[in-house]
């Protein structure tokens, strides 16, 4: 005999999902693409913007200015910069935790970006100047004001993890598991379909 499924119930759909090899694969080939790129981009900004006035593109929605951010955006706990190698490193060790039943390609895109930001943000906080640990973020791109008065100040890497965060919530929506299933939600007209004697004809 079968049941029919609850009315508004949450069922996973099996699939067959991507290897776990692979999506490990892509997973860190998009964090080291990100890293690098982070990396190249600050220290071209560190040659060319330094002790110049910001420079203005697209009629003004992007300026290029460099700053040293010791915070977050919008200079939040700039007072406690040694909080945010630690919270890089809880967010590493969680990615790392999950890569373990990761058998999505869009979730290894998502975790990928999130771990290539987050560790181009932890390598200026780890080795840029005031010191260990407490080095200033450098910042380099600003919309719409050449002084970060409209959007804060940032880097490529806050714009992979952003974009990352943003991947994770909409494969969220959508019911993608990171083990390459699905959550499929039931509306219960399957039920309403079922002949009345479905269930003793199956008996019989």
């Amino acid at each position: 005999m079968t049941t029919a499924p609850t009315a508004g119930s949450g069922t996973a759909e099996p699939g067959g999902g991507t290897p776990r090899r692979r999506a490990v694969v892509v997973l860190a080939s998009i964090a080291l693409v990100a890293l690098l790129a982070d990396l190249l981009t600050k220290h071209l900004a560190l040659q060319s913007l330094d002790d110049r006035p910001p420079v203005r593109l697209l009629g003004g929605a992007v300026y290029l200015t460099l700053t040293r951010n010791s915070g977050a955006a919008w200079s939040i706990g700039a007072d406690h910069t040694w909080v945010f190698p630690l919270i890089t490193i809880g967010v590493v060790g969680w990615i790392a935790w999950m890569a373990l039943r990761l058998r999505s390609l869009p979730w290894a895109v998502s975790l990928g970006l999130v771990l290539g930001g987050a560790l181009g943000n932890l390598v200026d906080r780890i080795f840029r100047a005031p010191g260990h640990f407490v080095g200033h973020v450098v910042d380099m791109v600003s919309l719409f004001d050449p002084y970060g008065r409209v959007w804060p100040v940032f880097n490529l890497a806050d714009s992979a993890l952003v974009s990352g965060v943003v991947l994770a919530v909409l494969l969220e929506l959508t019911g993608r598991q990171r083990d390459g299933s699905r959550i499929r939600k039931d509306d219960g007209k399957d039920a309403a379909a079922t002949p009345a004697g479905t269930e003793q004809r199956e008996r019989a």
